[in-house]
Formats: C-alpha cells, structure tokens, sequence
C-alpha cells in the first residue's frame, strides 16, 4: 500500500509549508509516460524515509493553481521542500541517487552546497 498521499489546492498548504518533515511534492499527471515509470521508485522511497520525509503528489491536471503558482511547465516535477523554502527540484525523472541525495540532504538539513563538498 502506497504511502504516498494525494494532494489538492486546499490540502497543499497544510500538507506541506505546515509540515514538521521535509516534504518531496511530485507534480505529476495520469497520462505520463514517465510519471508512471517514477512512481515505483517514490513508493520504495516513502517507505524507507517514512520517519524523515514526507513524500506526497499533486495532479497538475486537477490542481491548475498549485502548477502555475510553483511555474510547472513539464512533469513530472518534483520539489524538495521544508515548510515554505524550496530545497531542491528536479524536471523530468532523476537518477535514483541524486534523488536519493536530495532526501537525505532535506533530511539532514544539510544546504547542497556542503553537501557536494563533503
């Protein structure tokens, strides 16, 4: 079973600036190709980060607002966010391990750039 909730214009705000995780959004629609190739990779990824980050969907095609607001112009796009700041993004599917990276970074709170020199 799926960990990952579905989210609406009303529920994102709560869902995600409100949060007391880390959250990845992934903006997705039903008819992509590539959206349903990424889903299994957030399934396993919600549960292995389940007690550090929140990982949640938005459909772009029934929530119009949330995709003009955060300038959506392909998906999927996903969006590494903790309360309101944007901590990283991605267009198109990433590599398992720069995903991988980006969740244990939010998680962490560690900024990308000291990240990328450790």
């Amino acid at each position: 079973m799926s960990q990952i909730t579905e989210l609406t214009e009303e529920t994102f705000e709560q869902e995600v600036r409100q949060a007391g995780l880390p959250v990845l959004v992934d903006f997705y629609a039903p008819w992509c190709g590539p959206c349903k190739m990424l889903a299994p990779v957030l399934d396993k990824l919600a549960g292995d980060y389940a007690d550090r980050v929140k990982i949640v969907k938005v459909n772009v095609d029934e929530a119009p607002g949330l995709a003009a607001d955060f300038g959506i112009t392909g998906v999927p796009t996903l969006m590494v966010f903790r309360g309101a700041q944007l901590l990283d993004s991605f267009v198109g599917v990433p590599s398992p391990r720069d995903l991988k990276a980006s969740l244990d970074r939010a998680a962490t709170g560690v900024p990308a750039a000291h990240a990328a020199a450790a």
